[in-house]
């Protein structure tokens, strides 16, 4: 009798359900519009022509989901288990035609039914469930996963609200919900079959068993449900289609009846809505004690309902015999959120399948890995000892045990060196005792990675220098990478078709292909036709700033572009001072010569992050004076897009001259962006800093525009005792524009508006070295400006930008962590 093995690998011979071509895939349509919609052709609106083309999409996804799953269970795969806080998916529909490769044949049948493929995707809410390059990253490496025919799943948080919509008013930041699936997403599957039940608070009581053995009882103080909801994952080709699984929480007990009969109304939901809050919004404040107490609830929920979905079905295959589940499951922390699964699968391996602690960490430190997203101190998350003894007082003794042998592992190496132990012990001492969730990530973890070259140097040798040494091996690196397929081929589809004309269009699966383009770089019809489109990418974002935003800008012009989180150490401020000398310039010289130059903003600040709320505020007053001053000739424009996301990055990347890659040296862990401007034959102005440097190591140095101090010479000038007074009085130029920030130039009325960037730049002892890069800032500028002056230099550079981006596929990175860290194997998915 055949074994499942062996019909899995018969059945891997069979061939793919045929492609959707034009005619069937508007009869599925159609069909969809009639019967799933109950509407008509002359009826439906785009929001329907969207859903029906959804799910006529979804004929093939479904169906490939259904072979993925039996292929990966008959074959008993190693799988990847990708635990993050974040996945920014941007909209789908694109997407999966592309991967599909049923784009074309969408869009003609859409068109014979007398609609616009362009307006239909327009109706698609970006899937707001992650911020920033945290979670393009995530969500690009689930895509290449499923493209490599890798066994992967994705775990993460069904955020209702996703982090915030974001509105501009007078100038100002204003948070709004996004209500990203107020009239439901037709991506996602409810799986109610399996809803986990989580702990919460409560106490832990000590018991004693007849062998004497000590056992550990959790008695919560409320359970909460994790109900699952399945993103489909499309690899490229539609051969493999993996799973995003993300948790939605839910009040065990729905309704109190007893209280709502008695008059409680409100009271009755209660328990409801405290619940349901866990999975309501993306990183809420936490700036307040309620807020850092939801945000821990919030990582533990999504981790222990992960484990506890990984556990069942490694138990549906192998029932109770735990001794190949290291070999079966990995598991990715991407960044500390996740740390607080390394404590929870101990606690089940002890408590529940009681082991004793040497089996339980023997399969524990085997199947974590660790992936070190930064190097502040600030985003290194710590825990009040106090908060998680009050949320998880079983995981509170289950970390302190951790520490007590890893201490003792310590003291063999480094014996009665109390400040080497004080320095690696997951508690911190001080007026609040803290557990460091980056110690007890490399701790619990086999592989530890930093994501680009220059990162995971400094995470040795800064970061986690004694962890190095103790452990020779186990931190390593892997830089990070984007999918091609969303972040060009799909993004900027003529780019694409012109590539294609040249290299064949086998690229987006081998992006090392593109490096053939570099024997056109300086041929002259190749340079006209890659101008060209990027010129018609620049008219495309034209209008939308305008329909955005009601400004007009020039596409002739330089678009000069800074697209990322808000955040000090990213130094949009050293952007707009930048500006603001310009416009002085201008000013004092109405002929001083300069290209005509477009800077565009897109970024959205953590709600409670004042200083950088203020930055916003600030590009737009300073904006508003500039875009209405006949003075400046329409050479200088300012525009801040508001409620930056995927699909409005997709827009601007495509349009851009100039990408700014601006972070203090040291200070940015690698960054995606600037791989997906330079892909899109945007030219880098940056400094030595993240994957900066190993873009600038591929494309070369003629082709990208570098600034500013270097790595060690900010060590050396920090050192040195860095006063930023001393190029405030040094620099004129710096003075006066810095000064603007305290008067009522850009605030008419209320002077000193802006001044809270002034006191950081001086008072507060400019953390981020704004000042001190100032002028080689300006340099590298002066030196855009001329070499876009010169048409085919310029192309030339912007040409061998695109031909160089080849080592940045995620699907490289990923590759690296299958090879070095993961151990998987490729399934092939044939039924």
């Amino acid at each position: 009798m055949p074994t499942a093995k062996s019909k899995a690998s018969k059945s891997a011979h069979m061939p793919l359900t045929a492609t959707l071509n034009k005619d069937n895939l508007k009869d599925a349509i159609v069909n969809h519009l009639h019967c799933t919609l109950g509407t008509d052709e002359n009826k439906a609106n785009v929001h329907a022509w969207w859903k029906a083309t959804c799910a006529a999409i979804n004929q093939q996804v479904m169906e490939q989901l259904r072979k993925t799953q039996k292929t990966h269970y008959f074959n008993d795969t190693r799988a990847v288990h990708y635990f993050s806080a974040e996945y920014l998916m941007g909209r789908l529909m694109s997407n999966n035609l592309h991967n599909l490769n049923i784009f074309e044949p969408a869009k003609q049948a859409l068109f014979e039914l007398g609609v616009n493929i362009a307006d239909v995707m327009e109706e698609e809410p970006d899937m707001a469930l992650g911020n920033g390059g945290l979670g393009r990253l995530a969500a690009c490496y689930i895509d290449s996963l499923a493209t490599m025919e890798m066994p992967a799943l994705g775990y993460g948080l069904h955020y209702e609200h996703g982090l915030f919509r974001q509105e501009i008013k007078n100038g100002a930041q204003i948070e709004r919900p996004d209500s990203w699936r107020d009239y439901g997403n037709p991506w996602e599957i409810c799986r109610p079959e399996s809803i986990q039940e989580i702990s919460l608070y409560g106490y832990v009581e000590t018991k004693y068993g007849e062998d004497g053995r000590i056992q550990k009882e959790w008695h919560p103080g409320s359970i909460v449900k994790g109900l699952p909801w399945d993103i489909p994952v499309v690899g490229y080709g539609g051969k493999t289609v993996n799973v995003l699984r993300l948790w939605e929480s839910q009040s065990s007990d729905y309704f109190n009846w007893d209280v709502f009969n008695n008059g409680g109304y409100v009271d009755a939901h209660a328990e409801t809505v405290q619940a349901e809050t866990i999975s309501k919004v993306l990183y809420p404040n936490d700036e307040t004690d309620a807020g850092k107490e939801l945000r821990l609830i919030q990582q533990y929920f999504f981790c222990a309902c992960s484990l506890k979905d990984i556990i069942r079905r490694y138990k549906r295959a192998h029932g109770d015999d735990w001794s190949r589940f290291a070999e079966q499951v990995v598991i990715q922390l991407n960044d500390t959120h996740p740390a607080i699964a390394i404590p929870e699968l101990m606690r089940i391996l002890v408590d529940r399948a009681e082991m004793n602690w040497e089996e339980a960490w023997a399969i524990s430190s085997k199947v974590f890995a660790y992936t070190n997203h930064t190097l502040l101190p600030e985003a290194l998350e710590k825990w009040s000892v106090r908060l998680i003894e009050r949320v998880l007082p079983r995981h509170l003794e289950i970390i302190y045990e951790i520490n007590h042998r890893f201490m003792q592992e310590v003291d063999k190496k480094w014996p009665n060196r109390a400040d080497i132990k004080s320095k690696l012990s997951i508690f911190e001492e001080g007026d609040q005792k803290m557990v460091r969730m980056g110690h007890l990530s490399v701790i619990g973890s086999f592989a530890v990675n930093g994501v680009a070259e220059i990162h995971s140097k400094l995470v040795k040798q800064e970061l986690f220098p004694e962890f190095d040494e103790l452990w020779p091996g186990k931190l390593t690196n892997v830089t990070n990478g984007i999918t091609p397929r969303r972040w060009l081929k799909a993004c900027n589809p003529a780019l694409s078709t012109l590539i294609d004309s040249k290299i064949g269009d086998d690229w987006p699966l081998h992006l090392e292909k593109l490096s053939e383009l570099s024997a056109f770089a300086e041929n002259t019809e190749f340079q006209q036709n890659f101008m060209e489109i990027k010129h018609q990418n620049k008219i495309a974002l034209a209008q939308e700033i305008h329909k955005l935003t009601g400004i007009d800008v020039n596409p002739e012009a330089i678009f000069d572009i800074q697209i990322k989180r808000l955040h000090e150490y990213k130094r949009q401020h050293l952007n707009l001072l930048h500006i603001m000398a310009l416009y002085k310039r201008l000013l004092e010289n109405p002929a001083y010569d300069m290209h005509p130059r477009v800077f565009i903003f897109g970024a959205k600040a953590a709600p409670g992050y004042k200083l950088a709320k203020d930055i916003i505020y600030a590009i737009n007053k300073v904006a508003e004076k500039i875009n209405n001053d006949t003075r400046v000739n329409q050479k200088l424009k300012v525009v801040f897009l508001p409620n930056y996301r995927v699909s409005l990055a997709e827009k601007m990347i495509p349009a851009a001259d100039i990408s700014e890659q601006i972070s203090t040296a040291g200070k940015e862990a690698s960054g995606t962006g600037n791989m997906k401007l330079a892909l899109n034959g945007a030219l880098t102005l940056g400094t030595l800093d993240g994957a900066n440097i190993e873009i600038a190591e591929e494309v070369g140095d003629d082709n990208i525009f570098i600034f500013g101090l270097t790595v060690d010479e900010v060590k050396a000038i920090k050192g040195a005792g860095y006063n930023p007074y001393d190029y405030y009085y040094k620099n004129a130029e710096i003075k006066t524009i810095i000064d603007w920030l305290e008067s009522d130039y850009f605030t008419p009325g209320t002077p000193g508006a802006l001044s809270s960037i002034k006191r950081s730049l001086l008072d507060d002892g400019d953390q981020y070295l704004v000042l001190a890069d100032f002028e080689s800032y300006s340099d590298a500028h002066k030196r855009a400006d001329a070499l876009y002056r010169d048409k085919k230099a310029w192309a030339k550079s912007a040409i061998l930008n695109t031909a160089n981006m080849g080592k940045f596929t995620s699907d490289r990175s990923i590759g690296e962590y299958v090879e070095r860290i993961w151990r998987l194997q490729r399934c092939d998915v044939s039924e």
